[in-house]
């Protein structure tokens, strides 16, 4: 079970990551692009994934962690319910749509150092 303190922990200890409100909610910014959104209402969190095959494919083999409101069909964002993940997982979520939204040098570099 992982909470916001995780979430914000996890985002802030990459690389050029800047917290700030986005829509009034708690948003995680690599450079100038989203990465991970807290939302409240439903309870989780917002990531992205590399296509919307892989989203689906996600909600569809864990629908208690991954979820999609009719807001974002369509869209590669998938909604998260913290508690039904643990902290590693969530760590690799964060990770990985951290590096798809962050430009393409820093991602190299950071990949390279891990």
């Amino acid at each position: 079970m992982t909470n916001e303190d995780d979430v914000r922990q996890i985002c802030l200890g990459l690389p050029e990551v800047e917290e700030r409100l986005y829509e009034r909610l708690p948003g995680f910014f690599v450079k100038r692009n989203l990465f991970a959104r807290i939302r409240m209402k439903p309870d989780g969190l917002l990531v992205w994934r590399p296509d919307i095959l892989d989203k689906e494919a996600l909600i569809a083999a864990q629908p208690v962690k991954f979820f999609q409101t009719p807001h974002y069909e369509g869209h590669p964002g998938v909604l998260v319910h913290l508690e039904a993940i643990d902290v590693a997982e969530l760590e690799e979520l964060l990770t990985l749509s951290w590096t798809l939204r962050a430009p393409a040098r820093l991602a190299s570099q950071y990949e390279a150092r891990s």
